[in-house]
């Protein structure tokens, strides 16, 4: 079966990833391990502390490269608002960049931290999940049935999805709630939702765009 290792800035951001990709393979059988951060093996709820600088450290650790010997592709998620706490403006002097723009500057900076050498030579099973501005942003699309301007915003996404999240659902995600977040995401498990809406939010367009260029066979081949 291939395998999937994530490495995100948290919990939540590992619980969206992983109901994405269940909808994207139309399969609840997915082999997903999560290497940053790490479950707590007791509680999967529960985690070791995450952020984006401990993102970063495990890009450039051995136990990144090691990961990649026995597991097929590696996912590296990481939000861009605070991209200039990592050196990474969000505008120059022509404006403010497109997400696309971003999200090629937030790989370079990848790039770097792992080495040109290392990054080139794995480069096809690194997978990139750059959320301009946050993970919330990909959330959008599920909750804002008609306003297609709110489901490809990438700016203040917490604030516009709690209101809509709290309509259907009864509570707010300020909190960071694993189990709510499993619950806002859950849609995406479904093929068929997944494919409708991924590409109404920019970043999480290039995230898919980025697991249809590697053209994933799951399971036996037969199968497809």
């Amino acid at each position: 079966m291939i395998s999937f290792g994530l490495v995100t800035e948290g919990l939540t951001d590992q619980i969206v990833i992983e109901n994405i990709l269940a909808g994207y393979f139309d399969s609840s059988d997915l082999d997903i391990r999560q290497l940053q951060p790490e479950r707590d093996k007791d509680n999967e709820n529960k985690s070791t502390y995450g952020g984006w600088t401990l993102v970063f450290d495990y890009c450039k650790s051995r136990d990144f490269q090691e990961a990649l010997q026995f597991i097929d592709y590696i996912i590296i998620q990481i939000d861009t608002d605070v991209s200039d706490d990592y050196n990474i403006p969000k505008l120059d002097e022509n404006g403010e960049f497109t997400p696309q723009h971003l999200i090629e500057k937030v790989i370079e900076k990848f790039r770097g931290a792992s080495g040109d050498n290392f990054y080139s030579n794995n480069l096809e099973k690194i997978i990139f999940a750059i959320s301009v501005h946050s993970i919330e942003c990909w959330l959008l699309p599920l909750y804002y049935d008609t306003d297609k301007k709110k489901k490809s915003q990438v700016k203040n996404c917490l604030k516009a999805l709690n209101p809509q999240v709290d309509k259907k659902h009864k509570f707010r995600i300020d909190a960071k709630n694993p189990e709510y977040y499993r619950i806002i995401s859950e849609p995406y498990r479904k093929h068929k939702v997944l494919m409708k809406h991924y590409a109404e939010n920019p970043s999480l367009k290039t995230f898919i765009e980025e697991i249809q260029s590697r053209d994933i066979k799951i399971g036996d081949e037969e199968d497809w």
